[in-house]
């Protein structure tokens, strides 16, 4: 897949009020600070698309970004596991993601992002557990690639495979950094959408 263009649509704070769109969409998911807002910039190939911040649980809210005009939709979730706010404002981030999965008609994958120099925590094997309970289909994306060297990341993908029961292969590693990974996972992209396309039409 090529992105061409990429623009920022909505944010939505309701999962009762979310927009009602007609693309495809994968959502994007991982705990706060693993770099959500920069995997999907360096996707679009535009710095400032989604925004980042240094500090973690910028993202509050459901934030849509419409690819190649209609194409598809990137939603960006809010963050989990920010441990610097209350608890019913965790209880609100979770509501908010829980709802937007059982509520939106076009979700085709989450992209779950783990950062690839630690194990995946407690709440990202809960991410996983809870899309595989309700058959949600999900690709795992390794962040910050540009941290480690070609032995630690091949190390690292072996620690992941084993905690989420997938085979290596299954994991893309990328970097925001130096643009790493980035052909792989628009080509994943493309098999999405072109496997959601055929059973659409089917």
């Amino acid at each position: 897949m090529k992105i061409k263009n990429a623009k920022f649509i909505t944010s939505v704070a309701d999962y009762n009020k979310l927009p009602a769109l007609n693309a495809p969409e994968i959502a994007v998911a991982g705990k706060s600070n693993v770099g959500k807002s920069s995997f999907i910039n360096m996707l679009a190939n535009i710095n400032r698309l989604a925004k980042t911040s240094s500090t973690p649980g910028r993202t509050r809210l459901l934030n849509y970004f419409d690819i190649n005009n209609g194409e598809l939709t990137l939603v960006d979730l809010p963050g989990y596991g920010f441990a610097k706010v209350n608890d019913s404002e965790k209880e609100k981030w979770s509501e908010l993601i829980e709802g937007y999965f059982a509520k939106t008609p076009n979700l085709v994958n989450v992209f779950v992002l783990v950062d690839i120099r630690h194990e995946p925590t407690a709440l990202d094997r809960q991410m996983v557990a809870y899309l595989h309970h309700y058959n949600i289909p999900f690709t795992l994306i390794a962040t910050k690639g540009d941290k480690l060297s070609k032995a630690q990341i091949q190390r690292q993908k072996s620690v992941i495979a084993k905690t989420f029961a997938v085979t290596a292969s299954n994991i893309y590693v990328t970097s925001a950094l130096n643009k790493s990974g980035v052909a792989d996972v628009l080509e994943r992209i493309e098999n999405i959408l072109l496997a959601n396309k055929e059973t659409v039409e089917f």
